[in-house]
């Protein structure tokens, strides 16, 4: 009993915010803003051991500005704030990152110290087999002035989630897809089903109306399971789902832009579970 409470007493855990495709200076503000982090946060007894992930994922997941600026700030982390329990929450193509650290342990020196140390990853609406919209934007059509906000213009992320990009580094890469070994340690993920922007439904302003309305268009392009910008299939690709959106949403759905936001209780969702 005494040898358990050291045990439990001796853990410190540490959440990591890892954010999608786009090139972050302030990601706290920028991408996830106050509400969401603050939230999460709430999940911890020790509120220092957060930590806000910036890097350029503009790049492919390989590069050493995206997973290689990843691993060094996750080393210094879990190094300078003696993180043993580290849960990472990821959104976006910011779960194809994680994965090619978790999938090629030998690429980088770092690479071990930081998968012994992940508890779970949580891995928001992930872009894990790619989206047709990337495909749409190298294409250079609409996408391309529809999505800047979200994607950027043609950047090798882009290229990389292009859904035959994403197979063939999912069949030769990286794992946890079908048919493929499992990866090292549990990825979760929550997985968005719909968009709703109508200027009567209060969901529809969560996170940004305009967003919401330019989501609901792109949706068009894609399956009716989606979030407006990447598939439920997608999402549920790699790993396994920890939910889908209205299962523990009160019903509301959670589009591309809210599943990073502070929208119907996703931040206390995320604190509960750093709490368990």
């Amino acid at each position: 009993m005494l040898l358990a409470c050291a045990t439990a007493q001796a853990t410190t855990t540490g959440v990591a915010l890892v954010h999608g495709t786009g090139s972050q200076t302030d990601a706290y503000n920028d991408y996830w803003q106050a509400a969401m982090v603050e939230g999460v946060r709430n999940g911890l007894t020790d509120r220092s051991n957060l930590l806000v992930v910036n890097c350029d994922f503009n790049q492919y997941m390989w590069d050493d500005r995206a997973a290689g600026c990843l691993a060094g700030q996750l080393t210094s982390f879990i190094q300078n704030r003696q993180i043993d329990r580290l849960i990472v929450i990821t959104h976006s193509n910011g779960g194809n990152v994680m994965r090619w650290i978790l999938s090629n342990p030998t690429w980088d020196a770092r690479y071990p110290a930081i998968i012994s140390r992940i508890a779970k990853v949580d891995a928001l609406a992930p872009s894990s087999a790619g989206t047709p919209l990337a495909d749409a934007v190298i294409a250079g059509n609409v996408f391309e002035s529809a999505l800047g906000w979200l994607l950027g213009y043609k950047t090798d992320a882009v290229r990389q989630q292009q859904v035959g990009w994403m197979a063939v580094y999912n069949q030769q890469y990286l794992l946890g897809t079908s048919g493929r070994p499992a990866l090292p340690v549990p990825f979760r993920a929550v997985v968005g089903t719909d968009v709703v922007s109508g200027f009567w439904s209060s969901q529809a302003y969560c996170g940004g109306y305009a967003q919401s309305v330019g989501l609901e268009l792109t949706q068009n392009w894609l399956n009716s399971c989606s979030d407006g910008f990447i598939e439920c299939s997608s999402a549920s690709a790699a790993g396994t789902v920890w939910f889908r959106d209205t299962q523990q949403t009160g019903g509301s759905v959670l589009n591309h832009n809210q599943s990073r936001r502070a929208c119907f209780g996703l931040e206390s969702i995320l604190a509960n579970d750093v709490r368990g």
